[in-house]
């Protein structure tokens, strides 16, 4: 009865660990999406809010058409910056699963081993009684 114990808290020990490593894998990608995407946030208010208080300034249609051009520049670098972003977080997400991924693998090939060499013990001793 005690082997059985012991073997059921080494694996639930293992399990434990491969949990945690999986739970700090996914909260490390999820902190660094969330702050890409920040980041790209404050940069494209920052641009907006500046572009804003220049248009503000404008007092003619001569001003409105010099304004015009900036202001689209600044919408298309604020959606490239956006998709760029974007497209990081995904890349670390893609990542991130891969490495989870690969410890979820090892993990339950540890556990098929130690299962086949229980098994195996298990059927050494069968024989050896029956002998």
């Amino acid at each position: 009865m005690y082997q059985f114990n012991d073997q059921f808290n080494k694996s639930a020990s293992q399990f434990i660990d491969a949990a945690t490593a999986i739970n700090r894998l996914a909260l490390e990608n999820a902190e660094k999406a969330f702050g890409l995407q920040l980041a790209a946030f404050e940069e494209n208010a920052n641009a907006t809010f500046a572009f804003a208080g220049e248009l503000v300034g404008v007092r003619d249609a001569d001003g409105l058409k010099t304004a015009w051009p900036k202001g689209l520049q600044i919408a298309r670098a604020n959606a490239e910056r956006s998709f760029g972003a974007a497209q990081e977080a995904f890349a670390g997400s893609l990542k991130a699963g891969e490495a989870i991924g690969s410890l979820t693998k090892a993990q339950f090939e540890q556990a098929s081993s130690q299962v086949k060499a229980e098994v195996e013990k298990a059927t050494k001793a069968a024989s050896k009684a029956s002998k």
